[in-house]
């Protein structure tokens, strides 16, 4: 999360979220905006008092897309590197292992890069990213609804899959050029929750419960890394999208002074939701729904990803940038696993 200059209307980087103070005293202290971040990265940009609504939207349907794969159509995948089914826990520790290390690895390789090309060449991976996800993954769930649209006609099935394959790439290069073209953050907007929620919906597919949590958890304890350690691949991505190197170094530590005794904080009426963001949350709900097959269960994780949201918003008027995925991972896998074992427990 990075400073913008006091009557900016941009908002803030991945996972930095932004809110107005309710009550008097804090009215009275100086705001200190976000920096400038690039239009094009993944981000969901919304006002602080609407922020569960994308959140919810991405869980939900991802969950439903989820649902419809693994239960209704029957498509059920290990997706680990190691089959749980064979090592049970232990292959989901490793897997979990595993996907954090690639995640990590892959961070600071992003980071080398774009020190030698510049920022601008995020544009070629988050397009080449974009374009990989978008075409196989709206293949891969259109040739599920329409399965079960056509289950007793499999004439008209075959007839619609091969059409969907053009359709898929025909709406994949449509989807690039207006996310790289188009000014319109609510086109953005959309780009940004179809791609998370695609992303999240497949993992919630093809890992099994226990890889689930292990990589949810891998990940959140690597994002408190990547975002708070100084040498972290997101706090270092921040920095050059914000051109903070080029800021006096003694105003920036005045600031900080200020924050720390509470004469300054920071303006959070607008946040931005990273994509990374919206497709673990989505990845938790869906898995949720499709391991306990329960519909309680899973709106009782998804408002604890909400809750878990807006408690790392509030953190924000005192720090410059947070982690956005561990309260609210850590808090919905906690409700996720009480909730199902009350109800199976007590109720089935």
């Amino acid at each position: 999360m990075t400073d913008l200059p006091e009557n900016s209307d941009e908002p803030n980087f991945y996972g930095n979220f932004e809110q107005n103070s309710s009550d008097k005293r804090d009215n009275d202290k100086e705001k200190i905006k976000k920096d400038f971040i690039p239009h094009f990265f993944p981000t969901y940009r919304i006002k602080r008092q609407l922020y569960p609504l994308p959140i919810f939207f991405v869980v939900a349907i991802s969950a439903i897309l989820a649902y419809l794969t693994y239960v209704e159509a029957g498509v059920q995948i290990d997706g680990g590197y190691i089959p749980e089914s064979e090592f049970g826990v232990l292959g989901g520790i490793l897997n979990g292992l595993i996907y954090t290390a690639l995640a990590g690895i892959s961070a600071f390789i992003i980071i080398f890069i774009i020190k030698r090309k510049g920022i601008g060449f995020l544009m070629y991976i988050f397009g080449f990213s974009f374009g990989l996800i978008g075409f196989f993954q709206t293949w891969f769930f259109g040739e599920i609804v329409i399965y079960l649209l056509f289950l007793n006609s499999p004439s008209l099935f075959y007839l619609f899959y091969f059409e969907l394959i053009f359709l898929a790439a025909f709406f994949t290069i449509v989807m690039l050029y207006l996310y790289f073209t188009s000014k319109s953050i609510k086109t953005k907007n959309f780009i940004v929750l179809y791609i998370g929620l695609l992303i999240g919906a497949s993992m919630g597919v093809l890992m099994p419960l226990w890889t689930t949590l292990a990589i949810l958890i891998g990940i959140s304890c690597w994002d408190i890394f990547a975002v708070l350690y100084k040498h972290g691949p997101i706090k270092q991505l921040i920095e050059i999208a914000s051109n903070s190197e080029e800021e006096d170094y003694s105003s920036e530590k005045e600031i900080e002074l200020k924050i720390d005794t509470r004469e300054y904080e920071y303006d959070t009426s607008k946040l931005e939701i990273g994509i990374g963001d919206l497709a673990f949350y989505s990845m938790l709900t869906s898995s949720a729904l499709v391991q306990t097959n329960n519909l309680i269960v899973m709106a009782l994780t998804a408002l604890a990803i909400i809750l878990g949201t807006g408690i790392t918003i509030s953190g924000l008027k005192r720090n410059k940038i947070l982690p956005g995925l561990p309260i609210s991972i850590f808090l919905g896998i906690g409700i996720m696993l009480l909730s199902w074992y009350l109800i199976a427990s007590f109720f089935v």
